[in-house]
C-alpha cells in the first residue's frame, strides 16, 4: 500500500508537468555558476536563463537517460534536469557522481486544483489502509507547498527544472 500512496501523488503531479523552450544565452554572456544549495535559493530569479548547476547524481532513467536528478551537499532537495542540446542521455553510472551541468532554467506549475486533487488522493488511500507514516509525510509535502503559496501569494506551486545542455563530469 505504501507504493500505491506515493504513486498515486506523484502520478498526478507528473500530469501537471508541461515542458517548454527557451531563450538561449547570448555569445560571450558569462554563465553563471552555482551549487544546488545555494541555486534553490534564487531559482525563481533564473527562470529562462542559462546557467551550471553543480550536484550529485541520485538518479537517471532507466530507459532512454532523458532525465536525471541530483542533489547539493545537504541532500535536501532533488533537482530534475532533462537531456537536451549535446546532451543525449545519462548513464546509469553517473549514479553517484558530481556534475557540473550547463542548461535553461524552467518553471513548472501545480495549479491549487492538483494540488486539492493529491490531499484528496492521498485521503483516500490512507482511509483505505495505506500505510500512516508514508500518507503522512505526503500531506506533509502538500501542506509545505501550500505554504510556499501563501508566503510568495500565488495561486499555484512552482517547480524548478534544467534543460541541460552540457555537463561535465567532476569526480
Amino acid at each position: 500500500m505504501k507504493k500505491y500512496c506515493l504513486f498515486a501523488a506523484f502520478a498526478i503531479f507528473a500530469l501537471a508537468l508541461t515542458s517548454c523552450s527557451g531563450n538561449r544565452q547570448q555569445a560571450g554572456d558569462a554563465i553563471a555558476v552555482f551549487e544546488l544549495d545555494d541555486f534553490l535559493a534564487v531559482a525563481e530569479q533564473k527562470v529562462d536563463q542559462t546557467i551550471t548547476v553543480v550536484g550529485f547524481v541520485t538518479h537517471t532513467c532507466r530507459h532512454a537517460g532523458k532525465k536525471a536528478f541530483i542533489v547539493g551537499e545537504s541532500k535536501g532537495t532533488t533537482f530534475r534536469v532533462e537531456a537536451e542540446g549535446e546532451i543525449r542521455g545519462f548513464a546509469s553510472d553517473l549514479i553517484g557522481s558530481k556534475l557540473a551541468i550547463t542548461g535553461i532554467i524552467k518553471e513548472d506549475h501545480l495549479s491549487e486544483e492538483v494540488i486539492d486533487e493529491m490531499e484528496n488522493n492521498v485521503r483516500s488511500l490512507q482511509e483505505g489502509g495505506a500505510s500512516a507514516e508514508l500518507c503522512e509525510a505526503e500531506l506533509g509535502n502538500i501542506n509545505e507547498m501550500r505554504a510556499w503559496m501563501r508566503e510568495r501569494n500565488k495561486n499555484y506551486y512552482a517547480i524548478y527544472y534544467m534543460e541541460g545542455i552540457t555537463y561535465e563530469l567532476l569526480n
